[in-house]
């Protein structure tokens, strides 16, 4: 989850945010050196006594900033295009979940399982235990096993709402009457936070999501549970 006073991403709890944090690194070097170039550039310019009113043009410096731009996009296009792959790519998911969004929470239903399925709503902070998030906590949490290929299907049933949790490095728009699909694999057990990235209404920061990553035992035993009470 983020913290406060946070200025990077959060930690990456799966491959592609992996990819996503060192792409970032990556563009964000990039920036930092073009800043410090364009301000020695101003400086020297600003500070310089040397005049020559008679140069009205310079084909060699003409040629390096159409040149060098070039460079610098290609080496910032190539790592963006191979994540944007990354992203897409669904190979073979060892569990799909669809995730309905509704105003203002989640419904969750397990498509490999009959009778799998529950709604997420978040628990009113007068309800939280000590040691739960305010706004952050729902009552049922999203449930998958670790180092498992997910695949999400996305849709909303009123308005747009979009499924994002920051950690795995996953964000999908829920668009009624479309069925949109993510995947992710988490590379660690944990609980990762999220919340609904698209404005639906007086209640959008209300409707958290919680993905909860445990070992595949703890998941069969877990889904045990769920069929029998269901």
């Amino acid at each position: 989850m983020a913290h406060p006073t946070q200025l990077g991403f959060q930690d990456a709890a799966s491959p592609v945010m992996e990819e996503l944090l060192h792409f970032h690194d990556h563009a964000l070097m990039i920036v930092f050196l073009i800043s410090a170039l364009v301000l020695y550039i101003i400086v020297a310019m600003v500070t310089t006594k040397l005049t020559n009113k008679n140069i009205l043009d310079s084909q060699e410096i003409e040629i390096i900033w159409t040149i060098l731009p070039a460079i610098i996009l290609i080496l910032i296009a190539l790592p963006s295009l191979r994540i944007l792959y990354l992203m897409d790519e669904i190979n073979d998911p060892h569990l799909t979940i669809k995730a309905m969004g509704h105003q203002w929470y989640w419904s969750y239903e397990y498509t490999d399982y009959e009778a799998l399925g529950f709604d997420s709503y978040m628990i009113p902070t007068q309800d939280l235990t000590p040691g739960q998030f305010r706004l952050l906590e729902t009552d049922h949490r999203m449930v998958i096993p670790t180092e498992s290929p997910i695949r999400v299907l996305v849709s909303a049933e009123d308005v747009l709402h979009s499924w994002a949790v920051p950690a795995l490095g996953v964000k999908m728009d829920a668009v009624p009457g479309r069925l949109n699909q993510t995947a992710f694999i988490t590379s660690r057990p944990g609980v990762f936070f999220g919340q609904c990235s698209e404005i639906c209404g007086a209640n959008h920061s209300f409707m958290p999501i919680v993905v909860e990553a445990v070992p595949l035992k703890h998941f069969e035993n877990w889904s045990s549970l769920m069929l029998k009470d269901a």
